[in-house]
């Protein structure tokens, strides 16, 4: 399991008030897809992507000429555990959205934990076949 760095210290450096899960989530989203602005090129980002038995907060799927690079299916939560956002995506079968996807996938739980102020996250390679 991975911890990574506390977005409260990033919201007190940037000014913005985190006070509310609504705000943390954003900063969150904010933060993953900041990550991934320069992988533009390589992929197409859908937030909210319905399938299974509801929506994967973000999902990252390889443009076709970068079939090379894995998708991603990532699950959000909030005073939960990564361990529960990887069972969601399992359980709710959000993969089923990329079931033509031939290619590496990579399923990620992150979850931030208001008393701790602390993020964690799990991420964990999936088997198409």
């Amino acid at each position: 399991q991975l911890k990574y760095s506390n977005y409260a210290a990033f919201s007190h450096v940037h000014g913005v008030a985190v006070n509310n899960s609504g705000i943390m989530m954003k900063i969150i989203k904010f933060t993953i897809n900041l990550a991934f602005y320069f992988a533009r090129e390589y992929y197409t980002v859908i937030r909210e992507l319905p399938r299974g038995k509801g929506f994967a907060d973000i999902c990252f799927i390889p443009r076709k000429i970068h079939m090379d690079k894995p998708a991603v299916v990532i699950e959000l939560k909030w005073n939960k555990s990564a361990e529960g956002a990887i069972h969601q995506i399992k359980d709710k079968q959000y993969v089923e959205a990329l079931k033509d996807y031939h290619g590496n996938l990579l399923l990620a739980g992150i979850d931030y934990d208001k008393k701790t102020k602390q993020h964690s996250c799990i991420i964990e390679k999936w088997d198409m076949s």
